[in-house]
């Protein structure tokens, strides 16, 4: 059992600074800049013994004309606030209150939430006039803190506890910390060295063994260019208006993660903001939002690449592609806005035949044709995914590798370098997600790259492993089981 808390209040004040200090980790952009959130967005927020759900809304301003992007993210603000338990209601006690403070106060207290007044920004002993200012909202007595010094949270965490779930014998219901809904995660290149060095079960990115991770939920990031339709799919999918979608390019600017489940199938389905050209990046709050994105494709299981039909596979969407490959992601194209297209065969060859030609270096990437505002074509998107991460985990025997690796190195021998032929003696996967292999090799420096690229289309070609990044670990001398098996 855990209860919702909502963080409300206009823009600026503080609420997403708040809201990464309970959570323990930055999962929310913070900007001076004035409205950096504009989705709303969660995370397993932890306050001493208390846990429970925190919600991050975007700052309420008191002129909204109807059909605004202001409007438009007041109405995605409400929702949470409907959601929610309790309503942090945050003021600045620097700048003391304004008009806007008092219009959101009357707003907050229509939900008929209880209500605990933060008063932030107030370090040190001497308390800002602010402070005093607060109390002619209206409510109970204002706490004051300070969410970046994490001043002031014994206070609030007083005034929480009542709204706590508690037990038949009122004792409070404390449930296990969380490590939030995106933990951090290390390069593949440092995976790959511990996988490869360790005799243990494989490991997955996130630390567990395969036989775990296949309980784990898919994580899966919807990714592309600005305006390519990455919040409307996200919204078609679960079937709710959850992201704030519009005509204006670059509306999302977090990485937004949503607890999802399709067939039964927990999935984390994270929103992430367009990537442009990074020459074009040249504003702060876009360089942050970039890295946002780049981070959720690193942690994510299956990346889904959205292309507008009316402009597909530009340069950039073939750099984002590019970089799911080198991260050693899933990914599936989606086509979006299929609907509008007339000539539909000559423009799917011609998409095909990019992509066969841009990554060429994992054959059979999965090409779906959706039109997310429609909702055409997410079961069919949704088949690939699932598929696409089933061969992502997938594992092979080492005597089935053996097996097949003899009999490629009798029909196609390596190359004889210096007089003497390189051969490979051994090869075991050594962790799946993605499939990596380590093979033993007499001069592994002499074999060429021609020869491994041969290996991986043979691999791809008999065990069914089309679509997903490979990875070849090379090391010299003999097979390494070898004295094992004498004995």
């Amino acid at each position: 059992m855990t209860f919702t808390v909502a963080i409300a209040g206009r823009p600026n004040v503080g609420k997403s600074t708040l809201f990464n200090r309970l959570l323990g980790k930055a999962m929310a952009i913070v900007d001076d800049t004035s409205g950096v959130t504009r989705d709303w967005r969660e995370g397993e927020a932890k306050l001493f013994d208390l846990r429970f759900r925190l919600l991050d809304t975007a700052g309420l301003e008191d002129l909204r004309p109807k059909g605004s992007l202001a409007a438009r993210t007041a109405d995605r603000t409400k929702s949470a606030l409907e959601q929610a338990n309790v309503i942090l209601m945050m003021v600045d006690g620097r700048n003391g209150l304004t008009n806007d403070d008092k219009i959101i106060a009357r707003e907050i207290r229509k939900t008929g939430k209880p209500i605990i007044l933060l008063v932030n920004k107030c370090e040190g002993s001497k308390l800002p006039p602010g402070f005093n200012e607060a109390a002619a909202l209206g409510f109970d007595e204002p706490l004051a803190i300070s969410a970046t010094h994490g001043e002031g949270f014994s206070e609030m965490h007083e005034a929480l506890l009542p709204y706590a779930p508690k037990d038949a014998n009122g004792k409070l219901i404390v449930g296990p910390s969380s490590q939030g809904m995106l933990g951090g995660g290390r390069s593949w290149r440092e995976r790959d060295r511990k996988a490869a060095a360790s005799k243990t079960k494989p490991t997955t990115e996130e630390g567990e063994s395969a036989d775990d991770a296949e309980e784990m939920s898919l994580h899966l990031a919807i990714a592309g260019r600005p305006n390519a339709g990455k919040s409307t799919l996200v919204n078609s999918l679960i079937g709710e208006e959850r992201m704030l979608t519009g005509p204006e390019p670059g509306l999302t600017r977090d990485a937004i993660p949503i607890g999802w489940s399709y067939h039964d199938k927990p999935i984390r389905l994270v929103d992430t903001a367009g990537l442009r050209r990074r020459a074009r990046i040249e504003e702060k709050l876009e360089k942050l939002s970039a890295q946002e994105t780049l981070r959720a494709i690193r942690l994510a299981h299956v990346v889904v690449l959205v292309i507008d039909a009316a402009q597909p596979f530009d340069k950039q969407d073939y750099t984002i592609a590019q970089h799911v490959v080198e991260e050693g992601r899933c990914l599936v194209v989606a086509i979006n806005k299929w609907d509008t297209v007339k000539e539909k065969v000559a423009t799917l060859r011609m998409i095909q035949a990019k992509i066969e030609v841009s990554l060429a270096q994992v054959t059979g990437v999965p090409l779906v044709t959706i039109s997310a505002l429609n909702g055409e074509g997410l079961d069919k998107l949704m088949k690939e995914v699932t598929r696409i991460y089933e061969v992502w985990n997938k594992r092979i025997t080492t005597g089935q590798l053996n097996r097949w690796l003899a009999g490629m190195q009798a029909d196609h021998p390596p190359p004889i370098v210096a007089g003497r032929r390189v051969k490979l003696r051994y090869m075991t996967q050594v962790k799946a997600r993605p499939p990596t292999f380590a093979a033993w090799v007499n001069k592994p420096v002499d074999l060429p790259e021609s020869y491994t690229r041969f290996l991986t289309n043979g691999l791809r070609k008999t065990f069914k492993l089309e679509g997903v990044p490979l990875r070849w670990l090379l090391r010299k001398g003999e097979n390494p089981y070898e004295d094992e098996k004498k004995r």
